[in-house]
């Protein structure tokens, strides 16, 4: 390319290390690639303390990087592929899915998984992680929180706050904040959101010098393994908001197994199954595990939540 290649990025901590790591992996496969990263604010980053689930929250971190994508301002975006809506914007391609960080949520503060009973206060603006923990834990009380990562592990050193926070693991493990983790959830107990651990990088689908350039960096079994949980998730009709988790992995016996949970806010009510196949009907395995569910009484939850009270 003549030009610089312009990853387009939120400004926060791990943000910019998401774009900073496409970047020298770009760099290490394209030897003398100029790269240039271009700071983009967002809605979310200008909502700061407004709970998510009541600020629209699809596409909450990405709708202006997108934007900038198709006003080539820049060339590429890099998201977390967890904020990335489901459907994406006219015009717009997933060019290349990297190596996934680890999937887990883990415990930040004073309580590590096996204190996790009646009392115990925990932290997290997630539906996901309120339903499944009340499932798992019950009489835990989980109160709201919100911020970026250093101000949410902040939460949980302070008087009168919470006991616990929760967050991704692969998001501290970047921050440098591992120490700082208490206790790990596993699938067993707290399935991650769908794309949880793995970047999305994206490009305008008419920029084939752009999706050149990272398509190389794309991981096939990763890519098939998001798209299953990506389609999961869009036959919920379902964004960050939804009390929904999923999880894809791909075996060394080549095939696809999908893990699938939708629970009401309070975990009373929990709806998990799992289904497998081949990588190559990922986007169908997804859609058939999501049909189970909701036929199982999960769209009964999800219209409630939708009608709210």
């Amino acid at each position: 390319m003549s030009e610089p290649l312009r990853i387009g990025t939120r400004a926060s901590r791990l943000a910019l290390w998401q774009a900073r790591h496409v970047r020298d992996l770009l760099l290490e496969a394209h030897p003398g690639l100029e790269v240039e990263i271009v700071h983009v604010k967002t809605t979310g980053d200008r909502l700061p303390s407004r709970p998510l689930a009541g600020a629209g929250a699809v596409g909450l971190f990405t709708k202006e990087i997108e934007r900038a994508l198709l006003d080539r301002r820049v060339d590429v975006a890099v998201h977390s592929l967890k904020d990335l809506p489901v459907e994406l914007a006219p015009g717009l391609a997933l060019a290349a899915v990297p190596e996934r960080a680890d999937v887990r949520d883990a415990l930040v503060g004073r309580v590590g998984l096996g204190d996790l009973g009646p009392g115990v206060v925990v932290g997290t603006g997630s539906p996901r992680r309120s339903g499944q923990l009340r499932a798992r834990f019950p009489g835990v009380r989980v109160v709201p929180v919100r911020g970026n990562v250093p101000t949410r592990i902040g939460l949980a050193g302070e008087p009168g706050g919470p006991d616990a926070v929760i967050l991704a693991l692969a998001g501290l493990s970047r921050l440098g904040l591992a120490d700082r983790i208490a206790g790990v959830l596993p699938p067993e107990i707290m399935l991650p959101a769908p794309g949880q651990g793995a970047l999305g990088i994206e490009t305008r689908e008419d920029d084939a010098p752009s999706r050149g350039l990272v398509g190389v960096l794309d991981v096939a079994p990763v890519r098939a393994a998001v798209r299953a949980e990506r389609a999961f998730l869009r036959r919920l009709q379902g964004g960050c908001t939804v009390p929904a988790g999923a999880l894809g992995e791909v075996g060394e016996e080549g095939l696809l197994r999908l893990r699938g949970v939708v629970t009401d806010l309070e975990g009373r009510e929990v709806f998990s199954d799992e289904a497998e196949g081949t990588p190559d009907r990922a986007v169908a395995l997804g859609e058939a595990l999501a049909e189970r569910l909701l036929a199982a009484g999960a769209d009964r939850v999800l219209r409630a939540l939708r009608e709210g009270p």
